[in-house]
């Protein structure tokens, strides 16, 4: 490129857009340290006291009528920073998609959870993630799919969350309310997730699941044609546990030290030249 292009060589990259990159021979990891420092002092937060969590297991939040309000504009702020922050923090994906379905007119409780997200930040602000040299030379691309049975209370849809890997680097994930209501409140049954599997190698229909719709059933064109392998996983491994619901103290930190978020605490970052001595460990 730099034979039709005017270029400068500025070295490796170090920092991109908030985003800072260290590498080493193992690979890079991301991480957002300084941006999220800068949440927590904005919020006024930085002398609170941590939490492990960002969301308290099993809560539930409403869009409460009978709550006082909140300063709007500062809630819809937190929450805008911290979805910028979810580039790099899958961890918070499940909690800031709850807190972001409150922007239109956030309660107490509402502002109560985001407190809380914030303690959590405070205490997790030099987690990253690694994306590592792959020992395959064509590495597979891996996805877990889950969704949780708690509906939302204020219309009756469900949580789904994905996470995906190249290789055993995470690459993209996402935790969002369904499109769809949750059938099963209506249904005297609901399919397992194996069922669901098994219906990705049969075609045939039958009255547990004729209430899906056809253009759902596009998958199974994939796995006929050997291009998609859907397999079940037990729930101690299911990787997208953690993007669904809100998990309790142990769990939670099983599940993220499971999706492969490392702690750079012993790490320093420079902004120009090279990284020294970078050594990676799990938080």
């Amino acid at each position: 490129m730099a034979s039709k292009f005017d270029m400068s060589d500025l070295g490796r990259l170090t920092y991109y857009l908030g985003m800072e990159v260290l590498q080493c021979d193992d690979g890079i990891m991301l991480s957002q340290k300084r941006y999220a420092q800068k949440i927590v002092e904005e919020a006024e937060m930085q002398n609170c006291n941590a939490v492990h969590t960002p969301m308290e297991s099993g809560l539930k939040l409403l869009k409460a009528r009978d709550e006082k309000d909140i300063d709007a504009t500062m809630f819809r702020k937190n929450v805008g920073c911290l979805r910028y922050l979810l580039h790099t923090r899958p961890d918070l994906s499940y909690c800031v998609g709850v807190l972001s379905r409150y922007m239109q007119n956030p309660k107490e409780s509402h502002g109560a959870a985001m407190r809380q997200c914030l303690r959590y930040l405070k205490s997790t602000t030099t987690l990253g993630l690694t994306f590592e040299r792959s020992s395959s030379r064509v590495p597979r691309l891996i996805g877990y799919i889950d969704s949780s049975h708690n509906v939302d209370p204020d219309d009756g849809k469900s949580t789904t969350g994905h996470i995906f890997y190249l290789g055993e680097s995470p690459i993209t994930w996402c935790s969002q309310k369904q499109d769809t209501e949750d059938l099963a409140r209506e249904l005297s049954f609901a399919l397992t997730i194996k069922s669901a599997i098994a219906l990705t190698r049969n075609p045939v229909f039958h009255g547990r699941s004729k209430h899906i719709h056809t253009r759902y059933h596009f998958i199974r064109e994939c796995v006929e044609n050997g291009q998609v392998e859907v397999e079940h996983v037990p729930g101690e491994k299911q990787k997208a546990d953690i993007l669904t619901k809100a998990l309790g103290r142990i769990k939670f930190k099983e599940m993220r030290d499971l999706i492969g978020m490392k702690d750079l605490a012993g790490n320093e970052f420079k902004l120009k030249g090279e990284n020294v001595e970078l050594s990676l460990k799990k938080a």
